[in-house]
């Protein structure tokens, strides 16, 4: 999959005291840019320090259909798909809690190469785990 990012920020789930300020500047500011409210848009996480404790970075990005990608997740990569309840406000945040109690329990076996939530236009979201 190629995808055009739009913005990115760098951060830590557990160490970075600007997390929630990080993140959600960055889709204030990516939203701004996105003129095509028909695309699929991707919450990208990648560049990973180690696991889910260390630093990665956060890209906003969109399907790159025309221009130059600048971020290309591998066609043959595995995944769980994880739904997110769009109707949850904390929603997202709970399926990530989800990702990784099942981590820490073994259930779940990441690659951290690319992990993606894929925003539906029409309001279906679901996170994408890259599995070994």
């Amino acid at each position: 999959m190629k995808l055009t990012v739009i913005q990115s920020v760098r951060t830590n789930n557990f160490n970075d005291d600007q997390l929630m300020q990080k993140i959600t500047g960055l889709w204030q500011e990516a939203s701004l840019r996105l003129t095509d409210r028909d695309l699929l848009t991707y919450g990208v996480y990648h560049d990973y320090e180690s696991d889910y404790k260390g630093d990665y970075t956060l890209s906003v990005a969109v399907e790159d259909r025309q221009g130059e990608s600048t971020l290309e997740i591998p066609d043959d990569a595995r995944y769980e798909i994880f739904p997110v309840d769009a109707t949850d406000e904390q929603g997202v945040i709970r399926a990530w809690n989800t990702i990784w109690e099942r981590e820490n329990s073994g259930t779940l076996h990441r690659a951290y190469t690319y992990d993606y939530e894929k925003y539906d236009p029409r309001g279906q979201i679901e996170i994408y785990i890259a599995i070994k």
